[in-house]
């Protein structure tokens, strides 16, 4: 099973404008309200591709119970901690010609007690399912919290016998390195500020994710945007690198977010590296051309998976 740790979850807002100016008035042509945050659109793309997936997260005011109501709805299991601040709304600014502009909310600072509430809670379902569970955890910190709760959280959920999967960026990633998660995803800026690197090619990418298992990760995935999706399984296998898949894009927001659960979706079923890398792009493209974020359709996947075209970087065998 799947279990997908939200620690800063969010309630996504998409507004079509005809342009985006800065310093000017803009009226939306419309808007939508979605459950989102990153551990959610996961969650979502998990239950497209079959599964039931648990989610838990601190949530707090309307917003926290608009993000519970939606998640029920998609067949997602919520566990939540309830917190006096208000869950955050992050704005997607989507204009006519295509481009998309975030406005990400810092979400409610967490009290020592709310955070520890928290882990607790985490740490009971991380008993509760053992060595049956996949622990994926997604997205920033909350303000308040403390560097090292990653780092935490991925310890407590190994100590339970769960595997450990993790997206995150900076500090945050870098600390949690040192508790060797069983698999990271992060994208290319990401990496970039938690090791100090500069990731802006495909070579810099092979060497992000050396660097990545090096500071302790078991296996490793980096995503450079339309260069492409990076990845290496176990030690002995060499790197892979996939081509994006070319779409007319509506959003990239979520897309590492689905590649992520692609990733989990295909270590979990047993599929080859590259089958896996394969999956995993095609989450990711089949949320470029969705209604919203992390709302990939399973036919657009299958579609999509067949157009991969995976290439060994280093390594003995050769890829189709």
């Amino acid at each position: 099973m799947f279990l997908c740790v939200s620690p800063n979850p969010a309630i996504d807002k998409r507004l079509a404008i005809p342009a985006f100016t800065p310093g000017e008035i803009h009226r939306a042509r419309s808007t939508r309200s979605f459950a989102g945050g990153k551990a959610t659109h996961v969650a979502m793309v998990l239950r497209t591709l079959g599964e039931a997936p648990h989610w838990i997260g601190p949530v707090g005011g309307a917003t926290g119970e608009e993000l519970v109501r939606g998640l029920r709805a998609m067949g997602i299991k919520p566990h939540t901690v309830l917190v006096k601040g208000s869950t955050r709304t992050n704005l997607e600014l989507v204009d006519d010609s295509g481009k998309v502009t975030e406005i990400l909310e810092p979400g409610p600072k967490l009290s020592t007690e709310e955070t520890e509430s928290f882990e607790r809670a985490c740490g009971e379902l991380f008993e509760t399912f053992g060595k049956s569970a996949t622990v994926l955890f997604s997205g920033s910190l909350p303000a308040s919290a403390p560097v090292d709760l990653y780092k935490r959280l991925v310890a407590n959920a190994q100590r339970a016998g769960c595997k450990t999967y993790l997206d995150t960026g900076g500090i945050p990633l870098l600390r949690a390195l040192e508790a060797k998660p069983d698999f990271v995803k992060p994208n290319a800026k990401e990496v970039s500020a938690a090791l100090g690197i500069l990731v802006d090619s495909l070579p810099g990418t092979y060497n992000a994710v050396k660097k990545l298992r090096s500071a302790g990760a078991c296996t490793a995935a980096v995503s450079i945007g339309l260069q492409g999706l990076v990845y290496q399984g176990a030690q002995n296998e060499g790197i892979l690198v996939a081509s994006t898949v070319e779409v007319d894009a509506k959003s990239t927001v979520g897309c590492g977010d689905s590649a992520f659960a692609g990733f989990a979706k295909g270590i979990a079923d047993g599929l080859s590296a590259q089958e896996t890398l394969k999956l995993a792009v095609a989450c990711a493209a089949a949320n470029c051309i969705a209604e919203s974020p992390g709302a990939a359709r399973l036919q657009d996947i299958q579609r999509f998976r067949n157009q991969v075209k995976v290439q060994m970087v280093e390594g003995e065998a050769k890829v189709r």
